[in-house]
């Protein structure tokens, strides 16, 4: 069953369609390379993706675990590299809510985190740099 549905709609853009949900998403190129930068880039996407994932399954394990992260903040960086151009790095940085996680709830969400199936899927090569900053 198809899950998304994207359009190249000129000028280095893109218009992508969940199907479920008909819900929106655009993408148009970087100005480093030809685009307007007037919305997120695919490979910002790619670094959303693996941010918004590892929340995602941090959040499962919270709930199975009675772990309470509402409101955790991610922080993400994208670094490209060049010959061939592709993201070469992904810094996230997880500012946990201000709450006292045991050394058991923070192994629980770490592993959570690391495990989740874009982090998995993405290249070995490609460096994903994980901080979490505990209150």
């Amino acid at each position: 069953m198809e899950t998304i549905r994207t359009t190249y709609t000129g000028d280095l853009r893109t218009e992508a369609i969940h199907v479920k949900s008909q819900v929106k998403i655009f993408t148009d190129a970087p100005p480093d390379n030809q685009g307007k930068g007037e919305s997120f880039s695919p490979t910002d996407l790619l670094a959303a993706s693996l941010g918004s994932c590892m929340a995602t399954l941090m959040g499962i394990a919270a709930r199975t675990h009675g772990i309470n992260i509402d409101h955790m903040d991610l922080s993400i960086t994208k670094i490209m590299a060049a010959n061939p151009r592709r993201v070469a790095e992904v810094q996230i940085e997880f500012t946990m809510p201000e709450h006292s996680y045991s050394e058991k709830e923070k192994a629980i969400l770490i592993h959570a985190a690391e495990t989740c199936p874009v982090a998995l899927s993405l290249h070995p090569d490609l460096k994903q740099s994980i901080q979490f900053h505990w209150k």
